[in-house]
């Protein structure tokens, strides 16, 4: 049971409610403060956002010609073997019935002879893509530009026994 202490000289006797009045006075405080500091913080940050924003739009541009020049080109392996020459493996990689038919006389046309035609050991090949054999290397970049494929790379997921007599590998994607 709670039993108020009785002292004669104590200026409040209900200590509860001055507790209360004390803690909301000191909270009201607190919020004052921290209303006057964030606004200082804010008006700060604004003011250098404004001046970054400012020095960028008046900074002169770079040349377009400086800027192709950094870039590193690297050279393009050296093609060995003519087209006519050169055997390719084409393989459908997106699962349609017929896609590996329709680009093997897409890669025919273009001068190539074909190997094997068939189906990729996965139909969920999102790009098309050209793979090489050791030493094939500028060709495989050859017939990737010729079909107009970014993706290019030495044998991946396909042993070179597997080619049987082709050195390149056209995996068809969707």
């Amino acid at each position: 049971m709670d039993h108020p202490l009785a002292a004669p000289d104590a200026l409040v006797r209900p200590w509860r409610l001055a507790a209360y009045v004390a803690g909301a006075i000191a909270v009201a405080e607190l919020f004052v403060l921290l209303v006057i500091g964030g606004g200082a913080l804010v008006g700060t940050i604004s003011d250098r956002v404004q001046l970054a924003a400012t020095e960028r739009a008046f900074a002169p541009a770079p040349p377009a010609r400086q800027a192709a020049a950094t870039r590193k080109r690297t050279p393009l392996p050296i093609t060995k073997a003519p087209r006519g020459r050169t055997v390719v493996m084409v393989l459908n990689g997106n699962g349609r019935t017929g896609a590996a038919a329709t680009a093997a006389s897409r890669v025919r046309s273009r001068g190539y002879r074909i190997g094997t035609v068939g189906n990729a050991p996965s139909t969920d090949y999102a790009r098309s893509l050209v793979m090489y054999k050791p030493g094939f290397a500028g060709e495989g970049h050859r017939l990737a530009k010729d079909l107009g494929v970014t993706q290019i790379g030495p044998l991946d997921g396909v042993r070179a026994g597997q080619l049987g007599r082709a050195q390149l590998v056209f995996i068809l994607g969707a």
